[in-house]
């Protein structure tokens, strides 16, 4: 019977599992053709073949779908770059400019590869609160790049920080791929240039 109980427990476990994922892609197309503020619960349930109750058992409502797709597109990144910058040591460089360019390709890759969902962040259009977010995001993100750099070197990172953060957002919102990669290649050669002092 023990069994019997399992095999239920894990079709449901799958089931609601595959309810996520569909929630989660409806609401990312809405989100992108539509936009935050005009889309609809009623239209996430619809394109995800689920109803309004599956999205609350799995969601708090609009706000935490969009914030879950942010986190997950996050963690992508984050794994772009970290991944980025181990191999770059495995390769034997020990430079921080280097390695700084090394992740900054990857997350600027990631915008390009992922831009529709990169400009959904980008456009000012989330939920209440979302800039406070996206604030702290940039403020971490410093931090990990200034981990490359000795703790002396903390206006060097704000301002390579903030020049990368310019850049994803131009790679992000323009329409014109072409002059977005070659956008990424002038800027990472521009940071490479840059001498520590």
């Amino acid at each position: 019977m023990e069994w019997l109980v399992r095999g239920v427990t894990a079709r449901t476990s799958e089931r609601g599992a595959a309810t996520r994922v569909a929630l989660l892609a409806a609401a990312r197309e809405i989100f992108v053709t539509s936009g935050f503020a005009e889309a609809g619960v009623t239209d996430v349930v619809a394109r995800a073949g689920a109803s309004v109750g599956s999205l609350y058992h799995h969601f708090s409502g609009k706000a935490d779908l969009y914030l879950t797709l942010f986190e997950e597109f996050q963690a992508r990144q984050t794994q772009r770059t970290k991944q980025a910058v181990q191999e770059a040591r495995a390769e034997g460089e020990t430079d921080p400019m280097r390695l700084f360019v090394a992740g900054a390709r990857a997350y600027l890759e990631g915008c390009l590869v992922e831009r529709e969902i990169s400009a959904l962040f980008l456009r000012g259009d989330g939920p209440p609160g979302f800039e406070v977010i996206m604030r702290d995001r940039l403020r971490q993100w410093a931090k990990r790049n200034a981990a490359l750099f000795e703790d002396d070197e903390g206006a060097l990172v704000v301002v390579l920080t903030g020049a990368l953060a310019a850049a994803v957002s131009e790679v992000a919102l323009s329409d014109d791929e072409d002059a977005s990669r070659a956008l990424v290649e002038n800027v990472l050669a521009i940071i490479g240039q840059i001498r520590r002092p």
